[in-house]
């Protein structure tokens, strides 16, 4: 029983225990900037549709509803500059994670088959790839891999932890490659609406897909832009073939997003002006901590969209982990995503305000 979880690296979470209870002995209370979990209300329109959904007694379709599909298509539009999508380009999905663990599973992935994914990356991408028996792959330049039994590449633009934006050129350049080769793109964009000095690009852009998703995929979630990871609200977009597959092997495994939660995502695709309210939270949050990490001595690299800061003192990760929650401050290291992480640790700005104001003065 225990043959498929042999395969996976320990959850990288439960080592930040005893340092989480480090942080909670502080006299003023832990401050947690580990995961980057929304903390500010759900919008009122979202909650109102949901609870006026909440009678619904039969079982949802794990394509969704219609009203679903009609507000992604006019939120690609939108927002990403994404041109002729129809219902047969978008399929909902029960949060980003779940999508990205099991979808080498599902593509039908296997031994000697290849899934990269970057460096410095969210580690659920290697997780799903050993699920289902695949190589998992690091990258710097995708372009820079031997194509042969890759797969599936993953692209992280917004970058989790790094807060890098792949400019359009690069992310042109890239799936260029990929279609000459065969390698279908997968492109985690969860942040493309938190872009602070840089402004993220999809890859469903024109200028980037050259008007057509042949190959290419893109992945979204509600849970950060509307503070709605409670509610498992996600969805992909891009090449039909890919999604029309997708949605047969899901039908049969019933990956149904609840009706109430469809209602309440159709209701937030359709309002920009909550966005932009939570924007302006997170960037007061942003310019505090990172003023207050700076002044400390920690230096900040890339950040320049995401949820995060990813800041080193030039030392050890965990010793930088340590040195924080004797301040009663919690952070992710850096390791968590990679070994090229080891001297960074990655800050989130989610916490509240209060909170976050007692880091900058214990910081000061």
């Amino acid at each position: 029983m225990s043959a498929v979880s042999s395969r996976l690296p320990v959850f990288p979470w439960d080592k930040l225990t005893p340092y989480k209870t480090t942080a909670e002995a502080h006299p003023d209370g832990i401050v947690d900037l580990s995961v980057g979990t929304p903390v500010d209300p759900v919008p009122g329109l979202v909650q109102r549709a949901l609870v006026a959904a909440a009678d619904s007694p039969g079982y949802p379709t794990v394509w969704g509803t219609a009203e679903l599909r009609d507000a992604i298509t006019g939120w690609l539009e939108r927002r990403l500059g994404a041109r002729g999508a129809g219902h047969e380009n978008v399929l909902p999905v029960v949060g980003s994670k779940e999508l990205v663990a099991w979808l080498p599973t599902q593509l039908g992935l296997g031994a000697g088959d290849r899934v990269a994914y970057p460096r410095l990356a969210y580690p659920t991408y290697e997780v799903g790839a050993r699920l289902c028996g695949a190589e998992p792959v690091v990258y710097d330049d995708p372009t820079e891999l031997d194509p042969a039994g890759l797969k599936l590449l993953w692209l992280n633009s917004p970058s989790n932890p790094t807060g890098r934006v792949l400019p359009k050129e690069e992310l042109t350049r890239i799936v260029a490659w990929a279609r000459e080769h065969g390698v279908l793109v997968f492109s985690d964009e969860c942040y493309l609406e938190l872009g602070w000095e840089a402004e993220p690009v999809s890859v469903l852009h024109p200028d980037v897909c050259g008007g057509t998703y042949e190959g290419v995929v893109a992945v979204h979630s509600l849970s950060k832009r509307s503070n709605l990871a409670g509610y498992r609200a996600a969805f992909v977009a891009g090449d039909a073939a890919v999604l029309g597959e997708l949605l047969k092997i899901r039908k049969h495994g019933g990956m149904m997003t609840p009706a109430p939660v469809q209602a309440a995502a159709v209701a937030a695709l359709g309002d920009d002006a909550h966005v932009a309210e939570q924007r302006a939270r997170y960037a007061e949050r942003r310019t505090a901590l990172r003023g207050a990490l700076e002044a400390h001595g920690f230096r900040i690299e890339h950040s320049e969209a995401s949820l995060y800061l990813w800041a080193t003192r030039d030392e050890p990760c965990w010793q930088t982990v340590e040195y924080l929650a004797e301040l009663g401050i919690l952070v992710a290291p850096g390791d968590f995503y990679g070994p090229a992480g080891d001297r960074f640790v990655r800050v989130a700005f989610t916490a509240t305000d209060e909170r976050v104001a007692a880091a900058v003065k214990r910081l000061a």
